[in-house]
């Protein structure tokens, strides 16, 4: 077993089952509630569960690696791939929160700090395999 992709997936099925349960009822649900254009509702829906999959896939294939249920040859190209799309998520978010004109803090925007355990664990699992 590997105990880095253990933790980088138990950290993406937390970050999932936050994203659906708190996200959806405080970010979602009063985005949909809003008073602007219909499409952009529907587009920003579909990206919510797009992140969700995105989320729930990667859990998966993290715990997976974790208890070798997949060979190490096809993991390790995924493992890179789910590491550097959590390292650019948390650069992205880093990014936006300073350049925000709302300025929002790095503490309200805290998915940053798991998106980078998520990507370095997963680094880190996908050296030692």
């Amino acid at each position: 077993m590997n105990i880095y992709l253990l933790i980088a997936g138990l950290i993406a099925l937390a970050t999932s089952v936050w994203h659906l349960t708190y996200a959806r009822k405080q970010f979602l649900m009063p985005m949909l509630h809003a008073d602007f254009d219909a499409t952009a509702q529907v587009i920003m829906r579909c990206v919510f569960h797009y992140v969700t999959v995105f989320l729930l896939l990667s859990s998966f294939v993290l715990l997976a690696c974790a208890f070798a249920a997949i060979a190490q040859m096809q993991s390790y190209g995924m493992l890179i791939f789910i590491a550097l799309n959590f390292g650019l998520f948390a650069i992205w978010q880093i990014y936006i929160a300073f350049m925000s004109d709302a300025s929002v803090s790095l503490k309200r925007l805290f998915q940053w700090l798991l998106f980078v355990l998520i990507a370095g664990f997963t680094a880190i699992g996908a050296l030692q395999a």
